[in-house]
Parts: structure tokens; C-alpha cells; sequence
């Protein structure tokens, strides 16, 4: 590779000479140096201007090398991860290579074999670029930071490219699919808006249940998911839209669990850091998933709307919050897996491993392996870990997490890459794990539907929750409710 001018920033700057980016390129064309004119067939376009887009500087090294620059997250310039942008005025068989030279992660899938997406206008579906094109290394002319280089070569002139960390998921394609079911005026189905963003977004629920669960003084049990809380993690979305397809469906286990259950899904709690291309972070640069001990209703009010509520049904003598299921995408490991609470009550601690368990039977890429209970420090603000505090010892709550990258079925080492339709399998057979759970097969074994049944990983034996009953009784079993919001941790001794 060509050498390139040593950037001008003060060693030890650990922003990644983000200073000098105030926003998304625009538009903007590549001229070599000493060039004037009009540019030409080959003069690179490079544009992020666009709903989730992101890439905040590019800078030629020669004739085919260029350096391009993440556009920190608003108002944060720690988290540099999430890039897309497209690339015009291509000639055709010209080769490039791109170095993305300021990632905020040291630690990163990329050195397991995961490559950027692509797409043009000429092939609109999503591809990974072959892994062999792929290099991460870290980079002594950017400080030592970490750079990810690829090849590629640009075949059709008239195309316009675009490249991604991962399949994009946006506000307005969010926006379009709950407008898709809306539409088809499901009784069971119920789309409200629980709020707005800072920017005025608004911040979808859905309640997917049979119309008699929400008659007044039914009893129910309510399972709440969220997602997107991190708005470059978008393999969230993909799961979450398996678990609502499939909910909404017509399927005998849907309908069984329609029956039987209340669930209740945000699936997009950060809706200004999706559509603004952030990573991890809102409009104004908080982490919300380190703000649910105390989120502000001015800063954080997608937050804030979302914890009262879960907090409005904990009170709520009818109603038993049995389960909590935050959705994430992670960026250095494979499968998908989950993150639990430890509990000073054994008993407790031992029943929250069932959901995972049963989980992997029915999901060949989740992996109990890489699942794990933690009471770390820095996790103390998330969902999984305050709820934890709050609900009783009849709720579970977990993190969900996909690998942004693969999955590797028990038994074999290839590394499977994940598809969007293969995350939106995941979010299917979570919801399908919620009859094993409940032990509701007998229902939809009199519709004389066989249960699909995967078990390419050993997960280990575990027997049914002593508290949850049969399909024809499943007590609530709630225990006394503290109406003070003054919590403690889970990880705190009594």
C-alpha cells in the first residue's frame, strides 16, 4: 500500500482525528491532486447523505487507495463502528482498496472472517464480499489504531455501490413494515404509540394477544421484548421481525401462544440514532441501555416511556410480567446466545437457565455455551439488569445477542454467515420456545401440526420451572410487589 502523510492529530488523541468530522460527506467527489476540471469517469463519489447513513471523511492515498473516516456518533466520539455509504462515478474493472482507519473496537469479528455488505442499484440484494479481500490489522500510520482494508472491483460504470457494517435496518423501513400489518386489521394485533424521541420519532408498541386476554380484569402473562436500544446493532430488527411475523401468524403454536400469553414489543427504542447512522448511541450521545435506573423524560424519553409502563403492570395485581427480552447484535463473538442475572436464591438463579436451554433445542444457531450470568459493574444501568432488581422472583430477564457476523452448529467449525431471513429464523424460534416453556405442546398436538424440531448443539438437561403449572393451569404465582422504585440490584446482598 501507498505511504500516506502522517496525520497532523496529538499522540495519545484516542478520537481518531474525529475532530475535523462534523457530519455525513455529501456528494463528494475525489479529484486527484493538481487535477482541475470537470471530474471524470473514475473520480470517485462518495455519498452518506441518507437515512443511516455514515462516513464522515474520505482522504486518497494513490490512484487506488483511499482512506475513509467513520462518522463518530452524534455528540460522542467514542463510538466509531457503523459505517454506509455509496460510491458513483465508477468506471468499469476499476480496482480500489478502502481503509477504514478509525474504528473505535480493537476487538472485532472482521479477524474472524466477517467482510462488509454490498449492494448496487443493478443488484439490490445485500452481499458479504469475500473474506479473502478482507484485512484488520492495526495500522502504525493512524496512531495504531485498528484499520479494515478491502479490495474490491467496480464492474458496471452506471451503477451506484453501496457498502455496510451490516444489512441496514431503518426508521422508515420499521416504519413501513408496522404500517404493512396495521393494515391488515388483525384483532389481535394492536399498534399504539407509546411516545416520541427527541427528534419527534415515535416510539412503537405492539400488543400481539387473542382479544380476550385484554378484557377488563383478565388476568395475564406478559412478555415484554425490546430492541434497537443500540441503533447500529441492526440484526436486532431482524429478530425482533421474525418474533412478530411469527406471532401474527397463522401457525397452531402462534395461535396457542396468542391464547395463553400477552406480549408486548418495542421493537425500536432508539429511533434518532437509526435514522442519524449512530452505533451505540441517541441524538445527543447517551448509551440508554447504561440509563434504566434513572432515565431522564427530556433526554431519554423513549427510555423513560418504556420503564414506566413495564413499571405501570409490575403494580398492577393482574397482570404477571414473566418475562423480559432485550435484543442485541455483537461484535466479537459468534452465535446467538444470552445474558442472564445472578440472584443471591439459588433456586431462582437455577430456573432462569431453563428459557436458554429449551431456546437451544429448538434454534441450531443459538449456543448455551456462550451463554452467561453476570452481575458486572458496567452492566448496571441496562434493562437485563435493573429489572432484574425490580420484578420478582417469578420474572426472568435476559439479553438477547446475535453475532453480527455467523454461527457455528454444534459438532462442526465452518462458520455459518448469517442471512436476514436466518436472523429473522432466530426471532421465530424464540417465540416457538415460549410452548416448551409453558408446556402448551399438547395444544397444538391436537391440531395434528408436528413441532419442528433442531438439535445440532447438545444443550444441557434441564427440567420445567416447579412454578409454572401445566397448559390447562399455569398459576402466576406473583409475590408481594414494592410499590417504592427504589430498587435494589440483583447482584446486591440482602
Amino acid at each position: 500500500m501507498a505511504e500516506r502523510s502522517q496525520t497532523a492529530s496529538e499522540p495519545g488523541n484516542d478520537t481518531g482525528n474525529e475532530e475535523a468530522i462534523g457530519g455525513n460527506v455529501s456528494k463528494y467527489t475525489v479529484l486527484p491532486n493538481g487535477y482541475s476540471g470537470q471530474p471524470k469517469k473514475g473520480h470517485l463519489t462518495f455519498d452518506a447523505c441518507f437515512e443511516s447513513g455514515n462516513l464522515g471523511r474520505v482522504e486518497q492515498v494513490s490512484e487506488f487507495e483511499y482512506d475513509l473516516f467513520i462518522r463518530p456518533d452524534t455528540c460522542n466520539p467514542r463510538f466509531r463502528v457503523w459505517f454506509n455509504f455509496t460510491v458513483e462515478n465508477v468506471k468499469e474493472s476499476q480496482r480500489v482498496i478502502f481503509n477504514i482507519v478509525n474504528f473505535s473496537k480493537t476487538k472485532s469479528l472482521y479477524r474472524d472472517g466477517m467482510a462488509p455488505m454490498v449492494k448496487s442499484t443493478s443488484r439490490p440484494k445485500w452481499q458479504r464480499l469475500p473474506p479473502k479481500n478482507v484485512y484488520y490489522y492495526r495500522c502504525p500510520d493512524h496512531r495504531k489504531n485498528y484499520v479494515m482494508s478491502f479490495a474490491f472491483c467496480f464492474d458496471r460504470e452506471d451503477d451506484i455501490y453501496q457498502f455496510a457494517y451490516c444489512y441496514p435496518y431503518t426508521y422508515t423501513r420499521f416504519q413501513h413494515y408496522l404500517d404493512s400489518l396495521q393494515k391488515r386489521n388483525m384483532d389481535y394485533f394492536l399498534r399504539e404509540q407509546l411516545g416520541q424521541s427527541v427528534q419527534q420519532r415515535q416510539l412503537d408498541l405492539l400488543t400481539i394477544t387473542s382479544p380476550e386476554n385484554l378484557r377488563e380484569g383478565a388476568e395475564k402473562k406478559v412478555v415484554f421484548i425490546t430492541g434497537r436500544v443500540h441503533p447500529g446493532e441492526t440484526p436486532s430488527s431482524f429478530v425482533c421481525q421474525g418474533i412478530i411475523d411469527f406471532l401474527v401468524s397463522q401457525h397452531p403454536i402462534a395461535r396457542v401462544l396468542r391464547e395463553h400469553l400477552v406480549f408486548k414489543i418495542a421493537p425500536m427504542l432508539n429511533p434518532d440514532g437509526v435514522y442519524l447512522g449512530n452505533y451505540r448511541c441517541s441524538l445527543m450521545g447517551f448509551d440508554l441501555n447504561r440509563h434504566w435506573l434513572d432515565p431522564s423524560p427530556w433526554a431519554h424519553p423513549t427510555l423513560h416511556g418504556v420503564k414506566q409502563l413495564i413499571i405501570k403492570m409490575y403494580n398492577d395485581p393482574k397482570i404477571s410480567l414473566e418475562f423480559y427480552i432485550d435484543i442485541h447484535a455483537h461484535s466479537t463473538m459468534m452465535n446467538g446466545f444470552m445474558y442472564g442475572n445472578i440472584f443471591e436464591d439459588e433456586e431462582r438463579f437455577q430456573r432462569q437457565s431453563i428459557f436458554p436451554k429449551l431456546l437451544c433445542q429448538n434454534a441450531e444457531d443459538f449456543s448455551y455455551t456462550s451463554t452467561s450470568f453476570n452481575r458486572d459493574a458496567v452492566k448496571a444501568g441496562t434493562g437485563r439488569r435493573f429489572l432484574g432488581g425490580l420484578l420478582d422472583h417469578t420474572s426472568y430477564c435476559y439479553t438477547l445477542e446475535v453475532s453480527f457476523y455467523s454461527y457455528i452448529i454444534g459438532g462442526t467449525t465452518a462458520a455459518v454467515p448469517y442471512t436476514e431471513e436466518a436472523y429473522m429464523k432466530l426471532g421465530r424460534n424464540v417465540a416457538k420456545t415460549f410452548l416448551d416453556y409453558y408446556r402448551l405442546n399438547p395444544l397444538v398436538e391436537r391440531m395434528t401440526v408436528p413441532m419442528p424440531r433442531l438439535r445440532k448443539e447438545k444443550a444441557p438437561p434441564c427440567k420445567h420451572p416447579p412454578l409454572r403449572g401445566s397448559a390447562s393451569k399455569v398459576p402466576n404465582g406473583k409475590g408481594d410487589k414494592k410499590n417504592s422504585l427504589n430498587h435494589k440490584d440483583p447482584s446486591t446482598p440482602s
